[in-house]
């Protein structure tokens, strides 16, 4: 049974404003930036348009960017309060979400090189197999949250 339902003890965020858990908060940002990266890099192989290989670019660095904060938040909530690594899902969340964000820094770096070899196959692959960890990941996330209560005001 999950601590929401049975009134045990919700583990806590750690890394809050006003009682408004940030991890959450920042989350939305890398995720869009990384999905638009890919539906752009898809954009340029099929047009060979050298505006989508800077639109993957830059949504990459902002993805990067927020996906660090996020990170940096969700490892204070984590190392901040042991009820949450105890959570079932959490290490999950975790290491997929390092590995997203790897794979994302890899990917903003391979986009510096001129807008074909960048794309074309290796910065593809790399935004796809970004995107495909993130369902997974958002849905370990969503577990934390409503079946555990991490983050959860009483």
């Amino acid at each position: 049974m999950s601590n929401v339902s049975s009134g045990a003890v919700r583990p806590t965020s750690t890394a809050e404003i006003a009682g408004h858990p940030i991890h959450p908060m920042l989350v939305p940002i890398p995720i869009a930036c990384f999905v638009g990266a890919l539906l752009t890099d898809i954009a340029y192989v099929v047009t060979a348009e050298i505006m989508w290989a800077d639109f993957s670019a830059w949504l990459l660095v902002a993805g990067v960017f927020f996906g660090l904060l996020a990170a940096i938040a969700g490892l204070f909530d984590f190392l901040g309060n042991r009820l949450v690594r105890m959570q079932a899902p959490a290490w999950p969340h975790l290491i997929g979400n390092a590995v997203a964000l790897i794979l994302a820094i890899f990917n903003a770096a391979i986009h510096t090189r001129d807008a074909w070899t960048s794309v074309w196959p290796v910065g593809l692959v790399l935004s796809a197999l970004t995107v495909l960890i993130l369902p997974v990941t958002g849905w370990l996330g969503w577990a934390l949250v409503y079946r555990h209560g991490v983050g959860v005001a009483r």
